[in-house]
């Protein structure tokens, strides 16, 4: 379908690009007017994942890591006693990486334009990143950010063994710079001898189940407490998270440090989840319009079958005047695949299956359903692994194809939509995680910083600043970055002002917050791929 996008580049047409080298709120010659309080910030140390390594715009690259959270905190507690901050920094901005030569992640993602200069979405930037994940960093370090770590991955030993890479077994960015191949993120972390912390770990043990529609499995229904066998997409164990959380706090304290624990956000509430619309099928789009006719003519039967078997609402109706929901598949329903095979038989024969076996659980979207980002650019286009499946079993190429388009007549799948079920449960395990960060913070004295309630905010409307609004809208809300799931500059100035908010009020420190409006939103370059 034409301009399956449109509405994705109407948001972009008033990105306002904004980048500048950071400031602080107030000039270092002040520093004899900022305190401690009780903490002690001379050696701050930060442990974490992607969120604390400042990922951004779908990769790790220099310039971002420089704007992450822990870099800003740790500029502000220079005015009151801390000391220097040291990170595993990349070779450049293009953010992908190499082993040994080849590269093995991709570079980030700039804000493109057409040919007049209007930004029309994400490419990828151009360039040959020059990073090897084997060269390791030796410096000594203070933040311990791991882009795609699990609560239990800081734990597990050989996790940043190189060779271990290719089989998914062990973390590039953590190769780089492990002490040895045999380390643990939170051995390491906890031999940097901190005086003070900030651990923000749990985001992936449910983001990699919501980004990817929920077609992992939720550890909690299955009651699996093995961390070894959690999986990528999974749901992680309510128990095990508690556990295993339990010993980075002690590992973190154990010299008497003090720091802050962060909980974990809404990642439902993220422009992955909120950009692309669950009734995106415009009829001013005159390629759509054009088929509108013919596709109700497709659903008649179709919807005459579901009524007959008592699934009314499952009824699909594409509408000249508005918007209409696209077509998906949603698991928790009733599958009448044997009763629609039976109703298409008369019409299809032996191929009645093949057909019936795409409509026996689909629905339109609904206003609860969440349809992922990485979904845009398919919707209407033609399903080739459907198409191909269609004609195997004796369909007509034409008339496959008709019975292929994504979304329209091939519902969207598993992978393409977090539907209700799936956020309950997302929702559940948060919710539980974040009991286990709270009751430890108040246990163990640390600071408590409410995240979750602080991007709701953002979400809800946006937050002020000087100069601004920040919100959560994808590419010219300021909050976000061009992957929809990692902040800004200005979003990671934004999370470091609420943690140095929670560690004033805990400690009694006075550490200054930051002008959010000094620190770079989404980039543009034409550089692309």
């Amino acid at each position: 379908m034409k301009n399956n996008l449109r509405y994705i580049a109407l948001l972009l047409a008033g990105v306002a690009i904004v980048g500048c080298e950071p400031e602080f709120d107030n000039p270092i010659e002040d520093a004899d007017t900022y305190t401690s309080g009780e903490a002690d910030f001379s050696k701050f140390v930060t442990v974490g994942n992607s969120l604390t390594a400042g990922f951004a715009d779908g990769a790790l690259y220099r310039s971002a890591q420089q704007n992450s959270f822990p870099a800003i905190i740790a500029g502000q507690m220079e005015l009151a006693g801390g000391g220097e901050f040291n990170q595993p920094l990349m070779d450049d901005n293009l953010g992908g990486l190499l082993l040994n030569g080849v590269q093995i992640l991709p570079n980030r993602f700039v804000l493109a334009s057409d040919g007049a200069g209007t930004p029309v979405g994400p490419a990828v930037l151009n360039g040959t990143p020059t990073t090897e994940t084997t060269e390791k960093v030796t410096i000594s370090l203070n933040n311990f950010g791991v882009p795609g770590a699990r609560v239990y991955h800081l734990p597990a030993p050989n996790y940043g063994d190189p060779a271990g890479v290719p089989a998914g077994t062990a973390n590039p960015y953590f190769a780089r710079f492990s002490s040895s191949n045999s380390a643990t993120v939170i051995a390491d972390a906890a031999a940097a001898n901190g005086t003070f912390f900030t651990l923000w770990i749990g985001n992936n043990d449910i983001l990699g189940y919501a980004t990817s529609g929920g077609v992992g499995v939720d550890n909690n229904e299955t009651m699996n407490v093995n961390p070894a066998t959690q999986g990528s997409n999974s749901i992680t164990n309510n128990n095990v998270f508690a556990g295993v959380y339990q010993q980075l706090v002690a590992a973190m304290t154990a010299n008497g440090a003090k720091g802050a624990l962060v909980n974990i956000p809404d990642v439902t509430s993220i422009p992955f989840f909120t950009t692309v619309p669950f009734a995106p099928l415009d009829p001013t789009d005159a390629t759509f319009a054009a088929q509108i006719p013919a596709l109700n003519a497709f659903y008649q039967d179709l919807n005459q079958a579901f009524v007959a078997f008592g699934f009314p609402e499952r009824q699909v109706s594409f509408s000249m005047t508005a918007a209409s929901p696209l077509v998906v598949r949603d698991e928790t329903l009733v599958d009448i695949t044997p009763q629609l095979t039976a109703a298409l038989t008369p019409s299809f024969g032996p191929a009645a299956g093949a057909i019936a076996e795409q409509f026996g659980q689909i629905r339109p979207a609904n206003s609860s359903d969440l349809i992922t980002f990485t979904s845009a650019p398919i919707i209407g286009q033609l399903n080739q692994d459907n198409l191909t499946r269609l004609v195997n079993a004796g369909i007509p190429q034409q008339q496959a194809a008709l019975l292929s388009a994504n979304g329209l007549t091939f519902a969207m799948q598993d992978q393409n939509v977090l539907t209700q079920d799936e956020q309950d449960r997302v929702t559940a395990a948060q919710q539980a995680y974040n009991n286990v960060i709270q009751q430890l913070a108040a246990d163990n004295g640390l600071a408590y910083v409410d995240a979750r309630a602080a991007l709701a905010d953002v979400a809800a409307g946006g937050v002020g600043y000087n100069g601004g609004v920040l919100t959560s809208t994808y590419a010219n809300g300021g909050a976000f970055s061009l992957d929809g799931v990692h902040p800004t500059g200005r979003g990671y100035a934004f999370t470091a002002n609420v943690i140095i908010d929670a560690i004033n009020a805990q400690y009694g420190s006075t550490l200054p917050r930051v002008d959010i409006g000094n620190y770079p939103s989404v980039q543009p370059s034409d550089d692309v791929q």
